[in-house]
């Protein structure tokens, strides 16, 4: 049985920001990392859009603006130390009506609370960044930007590696138990016998979280994001990225435009129930992830809520000209033809029982477990800070 101070379980990449973290700490720390698949960042984080997000739509002082902000410097910091290209191509969140003009000037007070980069700006100044943009006042944020962060990933991993650290992939957890104050972690690897063990694993991270003997006030529901590209033909109606005004009646941001750090344009994501937990197709579906979803009462609540909403948004998936006319509110000149299918995302989204989402971090912790039960957008951007943190509650055990 292999013996380790700390098992981090999830190869995602909160995970390994968690582990560099902590060998940056704890130097002498033996580490180690378990991934059920058979390389790291195959799902939440290999199916990111991959943008550096500035923090502005976030609660001024919640965990997921403070985390946000520091994460993005931390994120550049290790892209230029690294060599890993990243590009701050700037973003606007773009009004198309009056109504939407009150809402927009709230985002701009809070960008302004979270210290970031921003003005709001006139139809005018919007065409001049973007000039296919519609919009008659738009925020323009030149500090938010774009990178690979499958690539940070296989950095981060073969950092932790160079530095003594383990990583063992087709390791999927299938149970956990005390012995003698210590938690053995049994998986496909073979038993791990830690000291204290971090949970990490994304879209099953309550199930883990389950096995260690914590019940979290909130349950995963997976929601798949749909995604288009732009034909090469029509690449230059998006400069960098393009967002519309969020919906207050909708808990997710809206399909919008995003110009990918290899090239081409990215359109969407929608947002419609998934029928598995790394459901990536329309035909994705597994029984027990399903069951456990629509028997959940806070999944029936949030249904019940916003019934007209998830209609729609599954009316959008099956039919190409809807998600059309969504994008023509931002970009009037996008066209069906102009588009090809892009591979769609899952979001864990953590649902607390009265369906409300849980829009902040929620780790949860024992005598032996850190359960990262909620790790929300911007997670990818924040995860060398979110690591930091959890590293601080590691350092308290150790």
């Amino acid at each position: 049985m292999q013996q380790a101070d700390v098992a981090i379980i999830g190869g995602g990449i909160v995970g390994l920001a968690t582990a560099y973290r902590l060998q940056e700490r704890f130097p002498g720390k033996n580490v180690v990392v378990l991934e059920k698949e058979r390389e790291v960042a195959q799902h939440q984080t290999g199916h990111n859009s991959g943008v550096l997000h500035s923090g502005i739509y976030y609660k001024p002082g919640s965990l997921r603006a403070l985390n946000c902000r520091e994460g993005k410097q931390a994120m550049e910091t290790f892209c230029q130390k690294e060599g890993i290209p990243f590009d701050l191509c700037g973003k606007v969140i773009v009004a198309v009506s009056t109504d939407e003009i009150p809402r927009l000037e709230k985002i701009y007070e809070r960008g302004q609370a979270n210290g970031v980069n921003c003005q709001l700006i006139d139809g005018d100044r919007l065409r001049e960044i973007e000039p296919h943009s519609a919009g008659i006042k738009a925020i323009h944020v030149p500090e938010a930007g774009i990178v690979d962060y499958r690539q940070v990933c296989d950095r981060l991993a073969l950092r932790i590696t160079e530095a003594g650290g383990s990583i063992k992939t087709s390791a999927r957890v299938t149970g956990m138990f005390r012995r003698e104050g210590r938690m053995i972690v049994q998986s496909g690897a073979g038993e791990i016998e830690a000291r204290l063990v971090v949970n990490c694993a994304g879209l099953f991270s309550d199930r883990v979280a389950w096995l260690s003997g914590q019940r979290p006030d909130a349950q995963i529901v997976p929601f798949r994001g749909e995604y288009f590209e732009l034909k090469p033909s029509v690449h230059h109606l998006c400069r960098g990225l393009i967002y519309p005004v969020p919906d207050p009646n909708f808990p997710f941001l809206g399909v919008h435009f995003t110009r990918m750090i290899h090239g081409g344009v990215e359109c969407g994501p929608n947002a419609v129930f998934a029928f598995k937990r790394e459901g990536y197709y329309k035909t994705s579906f597994n029984l027990i992830d399903t069951l456990e979803s629509l028997t959940y009462s806070g999944f029936l609540r949030m249904a019940w809520k916003h019934w007209r909403m998830g209609l729609h948004e599954m009316w959008r998936s099956f039919n190409k000209a809807a998600f059309v006319t969504a994008l023509q509110r931002l970009v009037p000149e996008i066209r069906g033809e102009h588009l090809v299918t892009a591979p769609a995302g899952v979001r864990a989204q953590a649902l607390s029982r009265d369906g409300n989402l849980v829009e902040d971090f929620m780790i949860l912790e024992n005598d032996l477990v850190i359960n990262v039960c909620n790790a929300p957008s911007p997670a990818a951007t924040a995860s060398l800070n979110v690591g930091k943190l959890v590293v601080d509650k590691i350092a308290t055990h150790l």
